[in-house]
């Protein structure tokens, strides 16, 4: 594949620099829910920040496979440093739907004129994970805003992510009574790891 002096080689690269940095943010967004107490959303910022280094791999071996060495960029990217995890919630989300809805869908527009059609449909493929990620955050955001995290109108089942235990009611315990662990309780559909039992 022949990328030197296409708009998709430098395209490939801003998507390969800005996952890198969404998984930097996620990781500083979950240091900041562990210092507010919140492991819950600790464990939740650090599995986006594992899917935003595989997306900046599936770039970078397209560079790689296309025997790109260097590219010369000149992009903005969000920093997003806030203490609030509400905050960074909320700033996570908004820079996930800008990607899935306005930058990847341009940037597979531009591939596919160019005639890089398998590029192309990463770029949508992943658009459509970042959706998915745009989701979770506002699920998060709005559930902390509302004071809601640990907190449901109707039993339901909850996990606890340290040790495993689950339970059903309105509300998660404090404190779990299995392995003592404070905050670390899932509503069971959120949980990344349901089998739907």
């Amino acid at each position: 594949m022949e990328l030197q002096n296409t708009k998709t080689l430098t395209n490939l690269m801003r998507a390969m620099a800005g996952e890198t940095l969404a998984r930097s943010r996620y990781e500083f967004a979950a240091e900041a829910a562990e210092k507010e107490k919140l492991p819950v959303l600790s464990a939740m910022f650090r599995y986006t920040a594992g899917q935003e280094r595989e997306h900046a791999e599936v770039f970078a071996q397209i560079l790689s496979g296309a025997g790109v060495d260097n590219v010369e960029l000149c992009a903005g990217f969000p920093v997003d440093r806030s203490a609030s995890v509400l905050s960074l919630l909320a700033a996570a989300a908004r820079n996930e739907e800008q990607e899935h809805s306005d930058v990847y869908p341009a940037f597979a527009a531009q591939a596919r004129q160019e005639g890089f059609e398998d590029v192309a449909r990463k770029f949508e493929l992943i658009a459509q994970v970042e959706k998915c990620h745009a989701g979770r955050f506002e699920a998060f955001r709005k559930l902390l805003a509302e004071n809601r995290l640990f907190v449901s109108d109707v039993a339901c089942g909850w996990i606890c992510l340290n040790c495993g235990h689950e339970l059903n009611a309105k509300a998660a315990p404090g404190q779990c009574p299995v392995c003592g662990r404070e905050g670390f309780f899932l509503r069971v559909e959120m949980s990344p790891y349901s089998y739907g039992a």
